[in-house]
C-alpha cells in the first residue's frame, strides 16, 4: 500500500516510521522546510533506539529506509491509497489541508485524520469525497501503543471503514470503532480523568506522582493520568478540553487554571522537557512546576 503522511511533528513522524516498517511505501510532507529536513533523521534515530532495545532488526530498518521518502510539495505525494493527516489540532487548518488533498489525490484515495477530538464529519465536508473521509486516531508513542481509534463520520461509507480497519491491522495495531462525537471515546474518557487529576493537584489533594501511583496500583492503569497528559502534550490536552467544553454542556471539560498556566509557560510535557513532571529522555521525575499546588510530603 502507498501512504502519504501529512505533518511531520511527533505524531506524524511516529505514524510514518510505523508505516514504513510495516511494509508500506511511505511518503511524508510538511509545509515547514525545517521539519522536512529533520523528519528522516528523527525517524531513523527512533529506529536506532528500537534496534538497541532489541525491538526491531537491522534488516527491517534497512527495508524501512528504502520505503520512506520525503516530498517537498503536497501534490508530489498525492498519488496514494491512503493519506494520514497529522497536522496541529485546529479545525480550520485540517479543513484547509483536506481541501487541498481532495484537489490533488485520485478518487481511490482515502483521507484519514489523526485528530483526537475534532469532528470527522466537519473535516470531511471540506472535500468532495465525504464518504472516503475517516478518523484514524493513533496514540503516542505510536510504535509502542497498541490501540487505534477508527472514527466513522456521518457520511463515511462502510467500505471506507473496512479499508481503514485493514490498514490498522497491517500496522500491527488493535482497532476500536467509534462514531463521530466530540472527543470520540478515548479522548473524552481520558480527558475527564486527566482534568480531575489536575484539579486535585490544584486543590493540594496529593502530589502528581502520588495521584498517578494511585491509579496505576489501585486501578491497574498502565500509566497515571498526569504522566499520560505529559506524554500526550499539555497543549494538546488544553485544545481538546476547550473543544469539548464548547461542544458539551456543563463544566466537566472546562480546563483547570494549572493546565492553562503550564501551557502559557511553555511547559507542555515530555516534548518540552517539563510539565507535571520533569523529563530526561523517557524518564519522568517530580517537577517543581506544580510545587505550590502540592501537599507537603
Amino acid at each position: 500500500m502507498r501512504v502519504l503522511v501529512v505533518g511531520a511533528g511527533v505524531m506524524g513522524r511516529g505514524i510514518a516510521g510505523l508505516c514504513a516498517l510495516s511494509g508500506h511505501e511511505t511518503l511524508v510532507f510538511d509545509a515547514d522546510p525545517d521539519a522536512q529536513r529533520h523528519v528522516r533523521p528523527s525517524i531513523e534515530a527512533s529506529w536506532a533506539r528500537a534496534l538497541e532495545r532489541g525491538k526491531i532488526g537491522a534488516e527491517a530498518i534497512e527495508a524501512g529506509r528504502r520505503r520512506l521518502r520525503i516530498v517537498e510539495r503536497l501534490r508530489d505525494g498525492a498519488d496514494v491509497d491512503f493519506v494520514l493527516e497529522a497536522v496541529p489540532e485546529a479545525l480550520d487548518l485540517k479543513r484547509l489541508v483536506f481541501g487541498e488533498l481532495d484537489d490533488h489525490c485520485p478518487d481511490r484515495t482515502i483521507l484519514a485524520s489523526n485528530t483526537s477530538s475534532l469532528s470527522i464529519t466537519r473535516i470531511g465536508r471540506a472535500t468532495g469525497r465525504r464518504d472516503r473521509v475517516v478518523g484514524i486516531h493513533f496514540f503516542n508513542p505510536v510504535a509502542a501503543m497498541p490501540l487505534v481509534e477508527v472514527v466513522r463520520g456521518s457520511e463515511t461509507s462502510s467500505e471506507t471503514v473496512e479499508r481503514a480497519l485493514e490498514l490498522v491491522a497491517s500496522l500491527g495495531k488493535e482497532a476500536v470503532r467509534v462514531n463521530d462525537s466530540p472527543g470520540f471515546a478515548t479522548s473524552r474518557l481520558g480527558l475527564a480523568l486527566g482534568l480531575e487529576a489536575m484539579r486535585m493537584v490544584e486543590e493540594g489533594v496529593a502530589r502528581p506522582e502520588d495521584i498517578d501511583k494511585a491509579m496505576e496500583l489501585g486501578y491497574g492503569h498502565r500509566m497515571g493520568p498526569l504522566k499520560t497528559s505529559d506524554l500526550v502534550g499539555l497543549d494538546v490536552r488544553l485544545a481538546i478540553a476547550e473543544t469539548l467544553a464548547a461542544e458539551l454542556s456543563g463544566e466537566r471539560f472546562a480546563p483547570p487554571a494549572i493546565l492553562k498556566k503550564l501551557v502559557a509557560e511553555g511547559k507542555i510535557g515530555k516534548k518540552s522537557g517539563e510539565g507535571f513532571y520533569r523529563w530526561d529522555g523517557d524518564e519522568a521525575r517530580p517537577s517543581a512546576s506544580s510545587a505550590s499546588n502540592r501537599t507537603r510530603a
